[in-house]
């Protein structure tokens, strides 16, 4: 069994596949924030992993090929982007100072963290990019000495935690406009934060889709500044 799953080329894209799709099922049997696909489809992985005694790097093999779509799937938030381009214009000023504020308190804070705790340099970089898209934030993890295998999981976790707070946390500030909301869903937690900004609204939603790329630019042209601060 093992032969089989280390000589098959995409055994890990159908893994990888398998395990997501089991969590989007599972989501709908059961209607918990908790339950989310992409937590469930981790822990679908690294139990198969454990269970067949399989190392990472038979996974990877075919894994990888997955992470190939990271660059395309970048390139298409120009979509949302475009198609929102008359929010975009009506609110330039709260989309941008908006953004910014949650840019930098997402770097600031790396940077409080890593000095308490005394991360080393390559450890700090790489958690910069935490409250970006995946492409986006792999490539300047590398770029900056980083681990851009690390940088993903942290980006991951990130997105899942927004994905689980979002609407408590904008419970307990009282955010309320739908604009507001959506910003700094997908400022702070990307794709995933995004897709229970889609469930608060159709706003909520696409202000959070141009987070994600304001975001995104935004953490480009400041992360080379912050990495010099450490």
């Amino acid at each position: 069994m093992n032969g089989f799953f280390l000589t098959s080329t995409y055994f890990g894209v159908f893994l990888s596949l398998a395990a997501y799709f089991i969590g989007i099922a599972i989501k709908k049997k059961v209607n918990f924030s908790l339950v989310n696909p992409l937590l469930i489809s981790v822990v679908l992985v690294i139990a198969f992993l454990l269970l067949f005694d399989l190392d990472y790097d038979a996974y990877y093999a075919g894994g990888r090929y997955l992470s190939y779509f990271l660059t395309p799937s970048t390139v298409c938030l120009a979509i949302p982007l475009y198609r929102q381009l008359e929010i975009l214009r009506r609110n330039l000023k709260a989309i941008l100072w908006g953004s910014l504020a949650g840019v930098l308190s997402s770097l600031g804070g790396v940077l409080l963290f890593a000095r308490i705790f005394r991360l080393n340099y390559a450890q700090y970089v790489t958690l910069l990019p935490k409250s970006i898209t995946t492409a986006i934030g792999m490539g300047l993890a590398e770029e900056m000495g980083g681990i851009p295998a690390i940088t993903v999981a942290v980006i991951v976790v990130t997105g899942i935690f927004g994905n689980l707070t979002a609407v408590l946390f904008c419970r307990i500030f009282r955010i309320q406009n739908p604009l507001a909301a959506g910003l700094a869903i997908g400022t702070s937690s990307h794709a995933m934060g995004t897709t229970k900004a889609l469930e608060l609204g159709e706003v909520e939603g696409a202000m959070s889709s141009l987070a994600i790329v304001v975001s995104g630019i935004m953490t480009a042209a400041f992360a080379s500044f912050f990495a010099m601060l450490y």
